[in-house]
């Protein structure tokens, strides 16, 4: 890693697992952190064993799911529920600035690793805990996934078309928007600890995570003039047209917003319609939002004519809003991705060379990690002697108690792998 990128020198123990912590922990290290991830192969978290896998072929160590959102980590094996994988944790813990973890409410506590107990042994740890609902209140203990934030954060609700119901997103989202808040409050907390020397607690709920990046809106109408905002497929009350529209090809389309009148004369003019410009259904914004399934049924006899990369290039040249909508294939070849050296290819200890998205953003002072995801309990040997200083018969006598954990250890998995 670099030692121009900012966090070089902050140490990480990543004690989460599936989506938001881990992606957490991986901020940090694309930034420039030391991190560790803690699992265990008597319990391997689903993450590892969720398609796709490289080649096709399943295995604890080939799911792109699971080296998505652990690049640059080393990773460790060891048993939580063992004296001496205990206290390998508390070793991890007194080496780090930061620890995360996602775990169900109350399983850190039963532990003993609780903030409240980590804090009297190391009073400047910068602890998060995310989950669900947050670590207070009379939900805090409820279960639950990316999927059931996105619904109780009110999110699902106005996704989809009028005439039917709650289209939610396809992935987890929560899981991929909050570990942005996530990290940014751990910069926080670590500029505070800079000035001060004191650590902190951070409970971060993803209901009100996601509920902050996406519902300011709706919240705002419903306390301004009680209406509650509905399902409107692509349309935006700002905005007509704006919807994707059918372009030549098999599957292929072009997104065009329009928000003021100058884009609206350029938009007809550029479609050979401009006699639509004063058109009384569509002269203005609240004609055209009245008259909008109209309106979209015009621009596609026009759209339908034309590739999207036609429409969207003449389209841009008037200064009207628009863009093709890209599958995966069409991402892996885009220019402006590729000149921003936006993928990279890493070399996994299993999956061999892969390709990984990038962040959205560079720095100018260093690159991203080069670091892989790591194969469950990978770094066992290096972290264990390098970072924590165990001696070999430490090491030796934590593999006989199981606190260490290996291969050996899997558990069953066919029916889920």
């Amino acid at each position: 890693m670099s030692k121009a990128l900012p966090l070089q020198g902050v140490k990480v123990a990543d004690f989460g697992w599936l989506g938001i912590g881990p992606l957490t922990a991986m901020r940090l290290a694309i930034w420039g952190a030391t991190v560790v991830r803690v699992e265990s192969h008597t319990r391997p978290g689903s993450d590892r064993i969720q398609a796709p896998y490289k080649d096709g072929i399943p295995g604890i160590n080939r799911s792109g799911s699971f080296a998505r959102m652990n690049r640059g980590k080393y990773g460790i094996s060891i048993n939580l529920n063992r004296p001496t994988g205990l206290a390998i944790a508390w070793r991890l813990i007194k080496w780090a600035d930061v620890m995360d973890e996602n775990f169900t409410p109350g399983q850190m506590k039963k532990w003993g690793l609780d903030y409240e107990s980590v804090k009297k042994v190391k009073p400047d740890i910068i602890y998060m805990t995310t989950n669900l609902m947050g670590g207070s209140g009379p939900y805090a203990a409820a279960n639950g996934y990316g999927y059931q934030a996105a619904g109780v954060s009110g999110i699902t609700y106005p996704i989809g078309w009028s005439d039917r119901g709650p289209s939610p997103y396809h992935a987890a989202y929560p899981d991929f928007a909050n570990p942005r808040l996530g990290a940014a409050a751990i910069l926080a907390a670590l500029h505070y600890r800079a000035k001060t020397g004191k650590g902190q607690y951070l409970d971060q709920s993803q209901m009100e995570g996601i509920g902050y990046c996406l519902m300011a809106p709706h919240i705002m109408s419903y306390e301004t003039d009680g209406v509650i905002l509905e399902r409107s497929g692509n349309l935006n009350p700002s905005a007509a047209p704006h919807n994707v529209y059918p372009c030549k090809g098999d599957d292929r389309w072009c997104a065009i917003a329009v928000s003021n009148s100058e884009q609206w004369r350029a938009l007809v003019a550029a479609m050979g319609r401009p006699e639509l410009a004063d058109d009384p259904r569509f002269s203005t914004l609240l004609e055209r939002k009245k008259n909008e399934a109209e309106l979209d049924a015009l621009i596609a006899q026009w759209t339908v004519n034309m590739t999207r990369n036609e429409v969207e290039t003449v389209l841009q040249k008037v200064g009207v809003p628009a863009h093709s909508v890209e599958d995966t294939r069409d991402l892996r070849k885009d220019p402006q991705l590729d000149y921003r050296q936006y993928w990279q290819r890493l070399t996994h200890s299993e999956m061999g060379d892969a390709t990984y998205r990038g962040t959205g953003y560079t720095l100018s002072k260093g690159r991203e990690v080069s670091l892989a995801a790591p194969c469950l309990g990978e770094h066992n040997e290096y972290v264990f002697k390098q970072i924590l200083g165990m001696t070999d018969d430490e090491i030796s006598e934590a593999l006989i108690e199981g606190g260490i954990t290996t291969d050996a250890d899997l558990p069953e998995m066919k029916g889920a792998i």
